[in-house]
């Protein structure tokens, strides 16, 4: 069964399903490019590897037995000998444990050289908010844009903060950007709300190649046709995360058309 919504599909941003939803979108790029770029190039599947731990998290420390002596008032002899009184009942906690994530990312490598010539990034989660994720991404981020490397940014997460721009004023549910090296600091930014088609773009390589057309609104069916996501997905609950009022209405609206909910 094919994705409901003519663009991206809301339910697929559910943090639990994201993981997934993100290696199969990193695959099915590559798998769409491989053939368009051979011989010049080649496409690597890459990855960022990093720790967090959750701030939210507490230590603490409760302990495990008290040591005191007996009360007077119920002391038969003089003794010397210390006892173990009733431990309370413990409470649950959590600890902040160290998790390692991995993102995955690809380059567009040029065969002769190796050099690296394009990176296409898909954002996740934690990229979108403040944290190790977010800065292991950005410290990237910053690498490629001083470097002669093109960039690819893909970011069909609502939640969450973008990343920087210099017109911070620019709002939508979703956005690529596409930073050519040679035309830094300008880059194209493509916007797009959740009931658009996700538009297509062109990939940039180097000057004079033929760049390949993505069709990511291609990919998200994909996903549905040959990934199977049409099975974990119930559209008779509510999206996470949540939908604005009027994108709520439009696509209930649209579940319903299509006996969905």
């Amino acid at each position: 069964m094919p994705s409901p919504f003519p663009g991206m599909n809301p339910y697929l941003e559910n943090p639990q399903l994201w993981p997934e939803v993100h290696h199969w979108i990193i695959t099915f790029i590559a798998e769409l490019l491989i053939p368009q770029l051979r011989p010049k190039y080649r496409i690597a599947i890459e990855k960022r590897v990093y720790q967090i731990t959750d701030s939210n998290s507490v230590l603490v420390g409760i302990p495990d037995v008290t040591i005191g002596r007996y009360s007077k008032a119920i002391e038969k002899e003089p003794s010397n000998l210390a006892v173990v009184s009733t431990p309370s009942k413990p409470i649950t906690v959590n600890i902040p444990i160290p998790e390692e994530v991995r993102e995955s990312y690809l380059e567009v490598r040029e065969v002769g050289t190796q050099e690296v010539v394009t990176v296409i990034e898909l954002l996740s989660p934690k990229n979108k908010r403040a944290g190790e994720g977010r800065k292991a991404y950005n410290t990237k981020r910053q690498e490629v844009f001083g470097s002669s490397t093109h960039l690819v940014e893909i970011d069909l997460l609502r939640s969450g903060e973008p990343m920087p721009i210099l017109d911070n004023q620019i709002k939508s549910d979703y956005r690529i950007l596409v930073s050519r090296s040679q035309s830094r600091p300008q880059a194209e930014l493509y916007l797009f709300n959740l009931q658009a088609q996700i538009p297509t773009f062109l990939l940039p390589l180097r000057k004079g190649d033929t760049e390949p057309l993505i069709n990511l609104q291609g990919v998200i069916q994909d996903l549905f046709d040959r990934a199977g996501f049409d099975l974990a997905i119930d559209y008779t609950q509510e999206p996470v995360p949540s939908l604005g009022e009027a994108d709520a209405v439009w696509a209930n609206l649209l579940l319903q058309q299509q006996r969905l909910h």
